[in-house]
């Protein structure tokens, strides 16, 4: 083998193995066992748009605004492995009968009271999310949102032990839980 031909096996080599460390895109529910680390979730069926928008409703006094925005690439880090997802992501604000702001995570970037995707129920219009709750993560739980029609959404939320959780965190933190704790709470797209 001549200098030419070794060089050119060698950058074949080299484009092969460029191409196999490409990540592995996978569709919106592939199971959790089932994703390798480093592969990509993505939207394929375009499943997260309808739910993408602002929706208010009133509960116990309290006004309640969602906005649903779809981010893509999200990393996601689980104990042995990370992987990037399509996601819808939820911010909110809740605000009292007279107007004041109780909680507002519009502009929150940190773990504290995220609340993103991490599964779909296509045959039911139905969207899994997990909350990761406020301070010391009280009020950490599951949310599910139905898709009623193109105006409606149908909200579920079931927070893990809250009483045990808040107990382990310092009494100077706001560990009140203001998202609905409540199933079938109806919110109208604004």
């Amino acid at each position: 083998m001549n200098i030419l031909q070794s060089k050119m096996l060698l950058a074949l080599a080299l484009i092969l193995s460029l191409m196999s460390c490409k990540a592995q895109t996978l569709p919106l529910n592939t199971a959790l066992l089932d994703i390798p680390n480093g592969a990509y979730i993505k939207d394929t069926n375009n499943e997260l748009a309808p739910y993408i928008g602002t929706y208010k409703t009133n509960f116990n006094g309290n006004e309640i605004t969602l906005f649903l925005t779809k981010q893509e690439n999200k990393l996601q880090k689980r104990s042995s492995k990370q992987f990037y997802r399509d996601a819808l992501v939820i911010k909110y604000i809740v605000k009292n009968s007279s107007g004041t702001i109780l909680q507002d995570t519009q502009n929150n970037n940190l773990d504290i009271a995220s609340i993103f995707s991490i599964g779909t129920e296509p045959t039911e219009n139905t969207i899994t999310f997990v909350y990761r709750g406020t301070h010391c993560n009280v009020g950490f739980g599951e949310i599910k949102l139905k898709r009623i029609d193109s105006t409606q959404i149908s909200w579920q939320y079931r927070p893990n032990d809250i009483v045990t959780t808040a107990a382990k965190c310092p009494p100077t933190l706001d560990t009140k839980i203001y998202l609905p704790e409540t199933k079938d709470l109806i919110f109208t797209k604004q």
